[in-house]
């Protein structure tokens, strides 16, 4: 069991990116990229991803994270502007062998 509380692991993950480049970088280095809680640590996110997403027969081990903040863009609204909201996103590389599927019904 890790150090860290379930209800506060249970925040952390709060959705996975779905994009061309984090599909790219999921087949290319064994990473999958999730949005994450903007006050989460790399040992958190780590604990998150090994407790909430390994199945009851296999653990799944994460070898490495790293995260990356990204600033909330500018957009105008007529003469308006404002910004969007600043957001933490998180490269887990995932240890050889390891795999997450997001869809149940996906066939390997």
């Amino acid at each position: 069991m890790s150090a860290f509380s379930t209800e506060r692991l249970a925040q952390i993950l709060l959705a996975p990116v779905i994009s061309e480049k984090s599909t790219l970088v999921g087949e290319k280095n064994n990473q999958v990229v999730f949005r994450v809680a903007r006050d989460a640590t790399k040992p958190e996110i780590k604990a998150a991803v090994e407790t909430m997403l390994s199945k009851k027969d296999e653990k799944l081990e994460v070898e490495q994270v790293r995260i990356v903040n990204v600033r909330g863009k500018e957009k105008r609204f007529g003469k308006f502007t404002g910004r969007r909201s600043s957001w933490k996103k998180a490269y887990v590389c995932l240890k050889a062998g390891q795999e997450i599927t997001f869809a149940e019904g996906e066939v390997k």
